[in-house]
C-alpha cells in the first residue's frame, strides 16, 4: 500500500507540467481554480457551432487534442477541459484516483464554468454548444447535460449513462450514445436501459452497439473499421443537431414521438431524418 501511495503521488508530481504543453486557454471559474483548455477552431471565420469534449479517467491528453483537432477541420469548435484541476497520467491506479478525488459536484461546477465561457464567445453560436465525452467524459456530459437544457446535443461514447426517465427529460436536445457489444464495464443491460429511458422521456436518441468492440474502442479514428465508422457517425449526428436550422428541440411534443416511434432498428439515423423532415413539412401545413 505505501509502494502505492508513494507511485501515485510521484506520477502526481510528474503530471502537472504536461499540462503546459496540452493546453492553449484558461477559463475563468468561479466555483474554483481557473480551468485549463484546449481550443481547436476552424480556419474559417465564426461563429461556429461549438462542441465541449471532455477526457476520458486518464485526464487531458494528446489523443484528445487529435480528435478535437479532426473535428476543428468538420467546422466545430472545440474546446476540450482538463477537469481534473491539473492531473493527466497514463497509469491505471492514478487514473482511478483522477475520479475519485474529483467528485461529481466538482466536475459539473467546473464544466457549467466552460459552459458558459464558450456560450460568451463571439465567434461561439451561443445556441448551438453541444457535450460529448469519452468513457468518464461519456458518462460526465450525460450527467451534466440532464441539469443545463440549453446543451444542444449529447454525445456518449461508452460512459456509464443517466438512464432514469425523469431526469432525462431535463435534455434539451437529442442524443447519441455509442457502446462496444464486448464492453464489460457497460454491459448492454446499462444500454438497453439508458435506450429505453430516453424514448420514455421522450428524448430523440440514437444508441449504436458495435458488436465485438471492447470498451474504449474510438482510438485510431481514421484506421477505418468500427473506430472510424463511430466516429463518421458522431461527426454526421452533429451534422444533423448542430447544422440544421432546428435539432428537432422546437418540434411539438407529439411530433416527437412520432419520430421516435419511427425509428427502424439497426438505421439509428432514422429519427433525425424523421425530424428534419417534419420540421420542413409543418411550417407548410
Amino acid at each position: 500500500m505505501a509502494l502505492l501511495v508513494g507511485s501515485v503521488l510521484v506520477d502526481t508530481l510528474l503530471s502537472h507540467g504536461r499540462l503546459d504543453e496540452l493546453t492553449n486557454m484558461r477559463i475563468p471559474n468561479p466555483n474554483g481554480p481557473e480551468i485549463r483548455a484546449y481550443v481547436a477552431r476552424p480556419s474559417a471565420p465564426g461563429p461556429h457551432p461549438t462542441v465541449i469534449m471532455i477526457h476520458e479517467f486518464w485526464g487531458l491528453k494528446p489523443e484528445i487534442l487529435g480528435k478535437a483537432d479532426a473535428l476543428a477541420q468538420e467546422g466545430y469548435i472545440v474546446v476540450a477541459p482538463d477537469l481534473f484541476r491539473g492531473i493527466t497520467t497514463s497509469w491505471i491506479p492514478r487514473a482511478i484516483f483522477n475520479v475519485i478525488s474529483n467528485p461529481p459536484a466538482q466536475v459539473d461546477g467546473d464544466l457549467d464554468a466552460v459552459y458558459r465561457w464558450a456560450a460568451s464567445q463571439p465567434d461561439v453560436q451561443a445556441d448551438r454548444i453541444a457535450l460529448m465525452g469519452f468513457c468518464f467524459g461519456g458518462g460526465t456530459s450525460i450527467r451534466y447535460a440532464v441539469t443545463n437544457p440549453s446543451v444542444a446535443a449529447t454525445v456518449v461514447f461508452y460512459g456509464t449513462p443517466v438512464t432514469d426517465p425523469e431526469r432525462l427529460k431535463g435534455l434539451g436536445g437529442p442524443v447519441l450514445g455509442i457502446f462496444g457489444g464486448a464492453d464489460a464495464s457497460i454491459p448492454i443491460g446499462i444500454v438497453n436501459a439508458f435506450q429505453d429511458g430516453l424514448k420514455a422521456a421522450g428524448v430523440l436518441h440514437q444508441i449504436t452497439v458495435y458488436d465485438s468492440q471492447p470498451h474504449a474502442f474510438v482510438e485510431a479514428i481514421r484506421r477505418g473499421g468500427a473506430p472510424g465508422q463511430a466516429w463518421d457517425e458522431f461527426v454526421y449526428f452533429l451534422e444533423q443537431t448542430l447544422k440544421r436550422a432546428s435539432n428537432g428541440s422546437s418540434l411539438p411534443g407529439y411530433v416527437r414521438r412520432i419520430a421516435l416511434d419511427c425509428v427502424v432498428p439497426g438505421k439509428p439515423e432514422d429519427a433525425l431524418h424523421v425530424v428534419n423532415h417534419l420540421h420542413a413539412w409543418l411550417p407548410n401545413r
